[in-house]
């Protein structure tokens, strides 16, 4: 045990702190908050996973605060043992994927390729698709653009990958998405060799497929009714089948999504997610081959079932669902299984600041696994458990004590309509009343579960609360939530923004008078939003990769052929509702605007036209900062972007975030 504690420790220690760290006031609140140092690096360890045989251990490792990440591989029976060390230069190592075989692990690697981009969706890197042998120590390259769709423990030379055959790169608030075609293909990761599965297209653009690697469900779109078309196949059936149509408006209200068979049930007897006429959507039991809903496995009246949970012994071929996940002060797990919900009852109380945890990879005898935990006092730890012996590997940020982070609670508090609005609340030491940041999430309707949240807990350790709305919009909170956020863009989802921090204000919690907002994609075009509001309750907004010009945005991605398609298009593009480029001369308070030199998501050129304007309409109190070569995305930000970008964000807040700072 102490070789394994030693080893441990060895994968662990990623950087060695550069300063003090944070001390304690009397009062409890920190006195000297830890450096922005600790808060810019890079994931230390991370991508954890071990091979079916429970030989191998895999994990992603950063060295150093310039550092590229590397790929190390050890011998799970020693890990004193020296392990195999891979990089990707000139590119940089971006995610491992999992192993798909006893010694072949998956994984993708990126390179900055052009310092130019022509539009929305352009990236200026190129990405790459690799596998690598520990038999044959060698990378296989899979030449173009590829997804990772999963592993096939049935065949375990191969993977399933597909490739989207519209535009570049998924555009994750565009609704047409979801039926641009793509095509799918086994991949033998030793030969190299491409095995087409299917070349979406038609009647079935895309497809759901199975454990054994078989398209079952497809959705497709008949433009001349108006109309989505759900197709399904049972195992081995080479023809698809209608299931059942619905009008194109219907889709969302409707929802539904293939899970799989019902183990030792007849052909065609399994799960799917859907609303079924109701505001939440839920695990039912479904009859594929009748089109008829059969039972209601789990469901909930306040929050949608957002996605099952699978046995840990996938590489067992056990696909069994052992657990319901949904949305509350984290994500939470309706254990359906009961031998899954005892190996992590059993597992808990060995791991220190328990919290969002889970069993992320195992070896198909079931002995060797790897543990994951992240919360808010965890910025994500990893475990290998063997044998019965379980010794920490390390952590996302390895520089962070327990007492550098900040209590967060889940909180519900009543909309100016009376819509009830979930929020995340983080905390920072000390007696109130604090100073505030309303930090609302990007999309807007991508679903938010906080579990560790690097800018709210920096922002706690500075002594700043930060509230987290989960506004009207915000998926997963049913379909009433979801639909009041149309026409509402910069209305209606600001007033839930604003009432939150009217919220915690009537709680005594926070000084009124030191109010701010900071956002980010959607959450930067809901700051630009908040600094032109009338009765103004900030002091100040920080706007980053922020959308300034919607119907700039709708336009360079509208698609007319279908009318309700084009109208979900229109909303989420910002078409209706506030557009912050009519807003100028509203605005009220200064801002900080942030916004990546390369930002595919949201062009550069929203950051330039509105600083234009503001320049145009004499608001002279405001500060700009543009990351070179950095996009929307965070993974692409390195450490000096975050440095740069988190620095001026405290130091704005301090000096320059209304009369005195905040």
């Amino acid at each position: 045990m102490k070789k394994f504690l030693i080893a441990g420790c060895a994968i662990a220690a990623m950087f060695a702190p550069a300063v003090a760290t944070a001390t304690t006031a009397a009062n409890g609140s920190s006195a000297n908050p830890v450096p922005i140092e600790y808060w810019a690096v890079r994931d230390a360890v991370s991508n954890v996973s071990v091979s079916p045989d429970g030989k191998y251990m895999s994990l992603l490792k950063i060295e150093s605060k310039d550092g590229d990440p590397v790929i190390e591989v050890y011998e799970t029976d020693d890990l004193s043992k020296k392990p195999v060390r891979l990089n990707a230069k000139p590119m940089e190592i971006l995610s491992i994927d999992g192993w798909v075989s006893d010694d072949v692990f998956f994984g993708s690697a990126m390179q900055i390729v052009r310092n130019k981009m022509k539009g929305p969706e352009q990236d200026i890197r190129e990405y790459k698709s690799f596998a690598y042998s520990m038999k044959d120590k060698k990378f296989t390259e899979i030449s173009g653009s590829f997804s990772f769709e999963g592993a096939l423990p049935k065949e375990p030379t191969k993977i399933l990958i597909a490739t989207s055959r519209g535009p570049a790169g998924s555009v994750s608030d565009d609704p047409f998405e979801a039926f641009r075609p793509r095509s799918y293909y086994k991949f033998d990761v030793y030969s190299g060799r491409k095995t087409l599965v299917m070349k979406g297209g038609g009647k079935q653009p895309q497809a759901g497929f199975d454990i054994d690697g078989y398209p079952r469900l497809s959705q497709g779109i008949d433009a001349a009714a108006d109309e989505i078309i759900t197709y399904y196949r049972n195992q081995g059936e080479d023809s698809w089948r209608e299931l059942f149509r619905e009008k194109d408006k219907d889709f969302e209200k409707n929802q539904f999504t293939f899970i799989g068979d019902k183990p030792g049930a007849p052909k065609g007897i399994g799960y799917a997610l859907a609303r079924n006429g109701e505001d939440t959507v839920a695990l039912w039991e479904y009859d594929f081959n009748n089109s008829k809903f059969l039972t209601k496995v789990y469901g909930r009246p306040d929050v949608d079932i957002t996605g099952v949970s699978r046995s840990s012994m996938f590489w067992a071929g056990n696909d069994k669902i052992v657990a319901a996940r949904y949305q509350g002060a984290k994500l939470e797990r309706h254990w359906l299984d009961q031998e899954e919900k005892a190996l992590y009852d059993k597992i808990r109380p060995s791991i220190k600041n328990a919290f969002s945890m889970s069993v992320s990879s195992r070896s198909r005898d079931g002995n060797t696994m790897i543990v994951t935990n992240s919360g808010p006092k965890d910025s994500g730890t990893s475990y290998l458990l063997k044998d019965g012996k379980l010794m920490k590997l390390g952590s996302r940020n390895p520089l962070l004590k327990d007492s550098d982070y900040s209590e967060v609670e889940y909180i519900k508090y009543p909309a100016r309509d009376g819509l009830m609005i979930p929020a995340y609340v983080t905390k920072p030491k000390g007696p109130g009343p604090h100073p505030l940041i309303v930090l609302p999430h990007g999309g807007p309707y991508v679903p938010e579960v906080i579990v560790y949240d690097e800018w709210s807990q920096m922002l706690a350790n500075n002594g700043y609360m930060v509230i987290q709305p989960q506004y009207r919009g915000s998926l997963g909170h049913g379909y009433n939530h979801y639909i009041k956020t149309w026409h509402e863009h910069g209305l209606g989802m600001n007033d839930d923004k604003d009432d939150g921090a009217k919220y915690l204000i009537s709680k005594g919690l926070v000084d009124p008078d030191r109010v701010a907002m900071f956002g980010w994609s959607y959450g930067g075009y809901a700051a630009l939003v908040a600094a032109s509001r009338e009765n103004n309750i900030y002091q100040c907004t920080i706007p980053g990769a922020f959308v300034a010009d919607p119907l700039m945005s709708y336009n360079g991605r509208k698609n007319t052929t279908f009318k309700y398609f084009d109208e979900l298009s229109a909303q989420r593009g910002g078409k209706h509702g506030i557009n912050p480029m009519d807003e100028v001369e509203k605005v009220n308070v200064p801002m900080l605007l942030i916004h990546p030199e390369h930002d595919r998501r949201v062009i550069y050129k929203h950051f330039t036209k509105y600083k234009k304007a503001l320049e145009k309409a004499g608001k002279n109190n405001m500060k700009y900062l543009t990351l070179k070569k950095a996009d929307h995305f965070l993974y692409t930000h390195r450490y000096d972007h975050n440095m740069k970008y988190y620095t001026a964000i405290l130091d704005y807040l301090k000096n320059d975030c209304g009369p005195g700072g905040l």
